[in-house]
């Protein structure tokens, strides 16, 4: 059994057990319930949001991660007009614990 869950405006195939990273949570340690968006049993899909009302996917945050550091440089030519910025992206890590159908 899988699910599809959306976290952080991305949506991601998850599996009981599964460890995997998303954007940073409100949560910096324990358990956090996603709803899913899609969920599939064998044969049996599940996708409409009258189905997956009572379904949930249980996660255990484990801990946090950095993504690479991406910096650029924007430059306009004949005003000495220049600027440098970066980014780095903070991720959780979480742990799918169990998922249920309701």
């Amino acid at each position: 059994m899988y699910a599809v869950i959306k976290t952080g405006g991305k949506q991601y195939r998850v599996t009981e057990g599964q460890e995997l990273q998303v954007e940073k949570l409100d949560v910096s340690e324990g358990e956090v319930t996603l709803t899913p968006v899609l969920l599939v049993d064998g044969d049996t899909v599940v996708s409409a949001p009258s189905e997956l009302a009572g379904a949930s996917v249980t996660a255990n945050v484990v801990g946090a991660a950095k993504g690479p550091k991406i910096t650029g440089f924007t430059y306009k030519n004949k005003t000495n007009s220049s600027k440098r910025w970066g980014h780095r992206q903070q991720y959780a890590t979480i742990q799918i614990t169990g998922i249920k159908k309701g």
